[in-house]
């Protein structure tokens, strides 16, 4: 198979997956088409270089690399947010709150701890692969979801109650 078909194919069944994880990871609709759009350029400059290795595996390196040098050379402190709204209206209204709270909270963390805490419970990835994909130690990816999750408690402690008991 000619290798520009194979990267046609590849980008339509993962382009969205992709796109749902840089968003994750910028909590930004634009942040995050400008952070996939970078991997695309990365990724067609190296893809026939590439040869035999696992493309996800391979893109997933680049867009969590890319977010986080991404990041450092930005170093945003504080990103304007809408206030939520008024939490009268129902389950619907309170939902809206604590994920609006919950993504304040990420958007807290650094870089790093939320390329694990997305690596790790949104793809559902181990801590191996985890390590593998962000390029450090298994027991890294241990203490940057330890301390995350920590944080992520005191800047969120009731909207973090679905990742209690998962890891400590």
């Amino acid at each position: 198979m000619d290798r520009e078909v194979e990267l046609r194919e590849f980008v339509s069944a993962r382009g969205a997956a992709l796109s749902r994880a840089a968003y994750l990871l910028t909590g930004d609709h634009q942040a995050a088409e400008d952070l996939v759009q970078e991997v695309y350029v990365v990724l067609v400059r190296r893809w026939q270089k590439s040869g035999t290795i696992d493309p996800e595996a391979y893109v997933r390196r680049i867009l969590y690399s890319r977010f986080i040098d991404g990041r450092r050379r930005r170093r945003l402190l504080e990103v304007p947010r809408a206030t939520p709204p008024d939490a009268a209206g129902g389950d619907e209204a309170g939902a809206l709150a604590d994920r609006l709270t919950l993504r304040d909270a990420m958007a807290r963390l650094t870089p790093r701890q939320r390329a694990v805490l997305v690596l790790r419970f949104y793809e559902d990835l181990t801590e191996p692969q985890t390590a593998a994909a962000l390029g450090i130690s298994p027991n890294t990816v241990k203490s940057q979801t330890r301390v995350a999750l920590q944080r992520l408690r005191e800047l969120a402690p009731d909207t973090v109650a679905s990742f209690e008991g998962v890891e400590s």
